[in-house]
């Protein structure tokens, strides 16, 4: 089932159809408005949320020609694992709760970690690597969207020596 969510009509960087008449990726700017505009509106999603013990939850929420976007519910002690988005641009807006990010940094910085705080929004590019994690001791509910729409993701494990390769996923294992 997909629900009536679109682009917000102020988002910079929105589709635009290319010579080839399919839609070209939205720009992480542009899913940052798709995403924080969702999260503020509540009353469009809460009533669907679920809470799962075993992974998080999760429901597509829209899928569209240049993007979809995601609903995430995420228990104490949930996390994605490293992982890219296969291409895709992206963007999370964390609505309910607060998270934490794992990404590396060069080779002088390491690994990362950023605390998402409620209502924080996170934006990046194709071939981004993170963890993403629930570390708080209650509940929270995230936002995302991609453009183009996900066609597969790679895991990595963190290892002494870097990112090591896992898995490889398709959508559908989504």
């Amino acid at each position: 089932m997909s629900l009536d969510f679109a682009v917000p009509a102020a988002a910079p960087d929105t589709a635009v159809p290319d010579s080839g008449g399919t839609a070209r990726p939205l720009s992480p700017n542009a899913l940052r408005a798709v995403v924080r505009d969702l999260a503020g509106q509540p009353d469009r999603w809460i009533h669907r949320v679920r809470l799962a013990t075993g992974d998080r939850w999760y429901e597509r929420l829209v899928s569209a020609e240049d993007h979809e976007v995601w609903l995430i519910s995420w228990l104490p002690g949930q996390s994605t694992g490293f992982h890219d988005h296969g291409g895709s641009r992206g963007a999370f807006a964390v609505a309910l709760g607060e998270l934490e990010e794992l990404s590396l940094g060069g080779p002088e910085d390491g690994l990362l970690v950023q605390r998402v705080a409620p209502g924080a929004v996170r934006a990046f590019g194709a071939g981004y690597l993170h963890d993403v994690r629930n570390t708080s001791a209650g509940p929270a509910v995230t936002i995302h969207a991609y453009s183009p729409p996900l066609s597969g993701m790679t895991r990595y494990e963190l290892r002494a020596g870097g990112l090591v390769r896992t898995a490889e996923e398709g959508p559908e294992q989504w």
